[in-house]
């Protein structure tokens, strides 16, 4: 992930947590299963990704997301938060305009996955 500082200063970083685990859960449990409030899982099956494809949509994160320029959002107590602002295309080759949000977190240095939601088309 490229990311731009506070001011206004590039920096690769090169780790960011979107291996199996902790994130393969939070992707199926939280994104492509339905949730009564902000439920994200219906914007994403217009692309394709349901939980069978749990894994592609990891894999399209980091293939087509982290890839981009990701944008300082704020400095929490826990870490800086980062945006990458995208397109995200499914196994049915549908293109999504999504917004990733990703965390450095103060305590360990690594850069964790937050969450994905749809971009406001312009």
């Amino acid at each position: 992930m490229v990311r731009r500082q506070p001011n206004g200063r590039k920096e690769q970083r090169d780790a960011a947590d979107l291996g199996r685990g902790h994130c393969q859960t939070k992707v199926a449990d939280y994104l492509l299963k339905r949730q009564p409030e902000n439920d994200k899982s219906q914007f994403l099956a217009l692309a394709g990704y349901t939980v069978t494809y749990v894994d592609q949509l990891v894999e399209d994160i980091r293939t087509q997301l982290l890839p981009l320029e990701a944008e300082f959002e704020e400095a929490t107590e826990y870490g800086e938060k980062y945006r990458i602002v995208g397109t995200l295309r499914g196994p049915n080759g549908r293109g999504l305009p999504v917004v990733s949000i990703w965390m450095t977190e103060a305590a360990s240095g690594l850069t964790k996955f937050i969450t994905l939601y749809p971009a406001k088309e312009p």
